[in-house]
């Protein structure tokens, strides 16, 4: 589109006290070619006067490209909205008038930068059009009739969507099906009620809206949201959906009690708490010893049985405190005069259920203690319990008729997750490793059986023993794979009312998706970004970089490698323009070129005078940085940011591309900080991936300095939280004062 430009000054909020607003409008104009009255001031931008001078402007001189020296872009977004132009903010108010001693040279000089940065980002900056997609279904599929699964289904279809449920077993109820009784749900928390998911079975079953498919499994899931074809296999042979975004509610596994030898379990009467269930259904409440079917007065109840424990699984499942006390229940309902005795390392009952906890306390016959089993045996065809740091303070032993094991869960996406991390580390060994493990290794089931180059299945956290790889902090239902939602137990351990909610949360996020897909929006967690990725493919050399580290799984290769998108699948992060070699992808207002330009338009003094660039990541840095001038202005803290450090936001440390280095040292800066979220197993990256490969590309950044004949260590990448702002002042200072002290100038000043 052609541009008519213009530029605006707020001097509200400390900005007309902390920089001489005329001299910024005619440095602003020298440096980016703009007429001095196409750049205007006013007292306050962001009122319904300074807003309407902008509106003028734009219906009376047609501007349409307009760079707006304020505050941070973060906030007034309603205010500054302004259709069908090309808009950006300078972050005066938090980076330069609270961020900095006011009418210093090195303030004016801050400002002049990040308004001459705005105004170059609109030059370079296109109007962006959202990519809508034709025949795009908004019907949900739920993989999983369990609890998840049955909350999902029916909170999708309550919201008006159509919904298709698929779950593999004969039945809907997954494990909730096989309870005898539940933990009360209602005051006063005594008597056991009617397991909920029969209710909830009844109702999806009811439903107009929702199409039930029982013993039926997915053989492919292709495309993306919105037109995802999934082949169904059931009874009556295979079909073909389309459907627009996915609930995953697999549901969970038992852990292998085989494992737990010394607990006595292979032993007749030692059972786990899902058989002991099973048995006192099948019974219908009457309860006999397995081995002859004797009179049970003594049940051991040991908690913790492979949880909570580095050895098995080092997590909590959530649900077996209230279960033990649960069947302790049952214990006592059978047989008056037996009694139920509870081992645990900690009673974990949270919120109503803990007055089912009091009440259970107060029950005759139910004993609790603290204790560290160390061992089950059977001794004259009796069982017995060996315990240590019990609340008696001594080693103990107990005899029993039955002892429950409290086995933990894991997710039902665990053992194809394991399958598939032995699969790749095999394949990086070579073909004849990979083949050799195949051979070895049996393929398990799988669930949703995508049609992705990077696997069929949703990534797992790393060390994160098969749960659903999701940003745990902001998107909880969230997976590595756009439109499909975790729920349930392949999200983190839950009970079962816990699991009825999580249904329901993963089906608002899928609904959210369908609805942005259809507008041509992205998902999350730039939820309102309508650009998309635009390669130039004519020089694209499929290095499969782009292809390999999206961490989405958004681009596809043709026969020859070449890659294409699919763009509903792309959460807009960028890591492909970073891992570009040949730079050829872009976005309409965010490309390779406009960032290298914002940095080229930094001013970099010809004397001793040093400055530093600082990219920082939207996502946890650049708000971490608008805080810490808010606290400055408030004067709980008085350190600011050092004044030579030039902030340029970015979509995520994964889209940085390593021309930039090069862009900033050829014109002279003097250091470059890479500010980014925490990487790692306890990663907090929005774009799951992105700050890791950041670190791992910049590892390589010697070869770019070595070019230049300048120090590797004039570019860092440091770590921060969104909650760190207090450390950046010191943090970002002590690598100012190393580039100083260590190495000086950069050389190519004043070239």
């Amino acid at each position: 589109m052609e541009k008519k430009y213009g530029a605006y000054i707020c001097k509200g909020c400390g900005i007309g006290d902390a920089v001489d607003i005329e001299k910024l409008a005619e440095e602003t104009a020298e440096a980016t070619g703009l007429k001095k009255e196409d750049i205007k001031s006013h007292d306050v931008l962001c009122s319904p006067d300074g807003v309407a001078l902008i509106q003028r402007d734009i219906k009376e001189q047609g501007v349409n490209a307009i760079a707006i020296g304020a505050c941070s872009w973060r906030t007034k977004y309603e205010e500054f909205d302004f259709p069908g132009c090309v808009m950006e903010r300078a972050n005066l108010r938090e980076l330069v008038a609270w961020g900095q001693p006011p009418k210093e040279a090195s303030t004016q000089a801050l400002a002049r930068d990040y308004l001459v940065m705005a105004v170059v980002k609109t030059q370079k900056g296109e109007l962006p059009e959202p990519g809508v997609l034709q025949e795009l279904s908004k019907t949900i599929m739920v993989v999983g009739g369990g609890p998840a699964g049955l909350g999902a289904a029916l909170q999708a279809a309550r919201a008006g969507y159509e919904v298709v449920l698929v779950e593999k077993e004969a039945q809907l109820g997954g494990w909730g099906g096989r309870l005898y009784k539940q933990v009360p749900r209602s005051y006063p928390y005594q008597g056991l009620e009617e397991p909920l998911v029969k209710t909830l079975a009844q109702e999806v079953q009811a439903s107009e809206k929702i199409k039930v498919y029982t013993s039926t499994v997915i053989e492919k899931t292709e495309g993306q949201p919105g037109l995802f074809d999934v082949t169904l296999k059931g009874p009556s042979g295979s079909e073909t959906l389309r459907v627009g975004a996915f609930v995953l509610a697999a549901g969970r596994k038992p852990y292998d009690a085989k494992k737990l030898g010394h607990l006595g379990y292979g032993l007749p009467n030692v059972l786990t708490n899902l058989e002991f269930e099973e048995l006192v259904k099948d019974s219908n409440g009457r309860l006999t010893r397995p081995s002859g079917g004797g009179e049970i007065r003594r049940v051991a109840f040991i908690q913790c049985a492979g949880q909570r424990d580095e050895e098995h699984l080092p997590y909590c499942s959530a649900f077996c405190c209230a279960t033990a006390l649960k069947q302790a229940r049952y214990v006592r309902e059978a047989n008056p005069e037996a009694v139920a005795m509870i081992l645990y390392k900690d009673i974990r009952t949270p919120g109503q259920t803990e007055l089912f906890y009091r009440n259970m306390q107060d029950e005759p016959g139910v004993m609790l203690t603290k204790a560290e089993v160390k061992a089950v045996k059977e001794e004259d065809g009796r069982l017995v319990v060996e315990a240590t740091d019990t609340l008696l303070g001594e080693a103990i032993k107990l005899e029993a008729d039955l002892v429950v094991l409290a086995t933990g869960v894991v997710p039902a996406t665990a053992e194809f997750q394991r399958y598939w991390d032995g699969l790749l580390e095999a394949a990086s060994k070579g073909d004849e490793a990979k083949a050799k493990y195949m051979q070895e290794h049996p393929q398990p089931e799988t669930i949703l059986n995508l049609q992705y180059r990077q696997g069929p299945e949703v990534p797992s956290m790393e060390g994160g023993y098969g749960f659903a790889d999701s940003n745990f902090i902001c998107f909880q239902y969230e997976t590595r794979r756009t439109g499909v939602y975790a729920a349930g137990c392949v999200r983190q351990p839950m009970n079962m009312a816990e699991a009825v909610e999580d249904g329901a949360g993963a089906a608002m996020k899928a609904i959210q998706c369908v609805e942005h897909v259809a507008q041509g929006v992205a998902v999350h967690p730039r939820a309102w970004d309508i650009t998309f990725p635009d390669p130039l493919l004519q020089r694209c050399t499929a290095c499969k970089r782009c292809t390999e580290e999206c961490p989405f799984g958004a681009i596809d290769e043709d026969e020859k490698g070449i890659p294409y998108y699919k763009i509903n699948r792309c959460r807009r992060c960028g890591t492909c323009m970073g891992a570009c070699p040949e730079r050829i992808v872009s976005f309409k207002d965010y490309h390779v070129d406009m960032i290298g330009s914002m940095i080229k338009a930094i001013e970099a003094p010809e004397e001793e005078e040093l400055r530093f660039i600082c990219l920082a990541c939207e996502n946890d840095a650049y708000p971490a940085l608008d805080t810490l001038g808010l606290k400055l202005r408030q004067g709980l803290l008085k350190k600011p940011i050092h004044p030579s450090v030039r902030v340029i936001p970015v979509r995520c440390l994964g889209s940085v591309n390593l021309v930039w280095v090069a862009d900033a040292f050829s014109r002279g800066i003097d250091g470059m900080i890479l500010l980014g979220c925490k990487f790692g197993e306890d990663y907090q990256c929005h774009f799951i991936k992105g700050s890791e490969l950041a670190n791992y590309r910049f590892s390589k950044v010697q070869e770019t300095l070595d070019r230049l004949q300048l120090e590797a260590e004039r570019c860092q990448m440091l770590q921060v939280a969104i909650s760190d702002y207090d450390k950046l002042p010191d943090m970002i200072e002590a690598f100012v004062k190393k580039v100083e002290e260590e190495f000086g100038p950069n050389p190519f000043k004043g070239f």
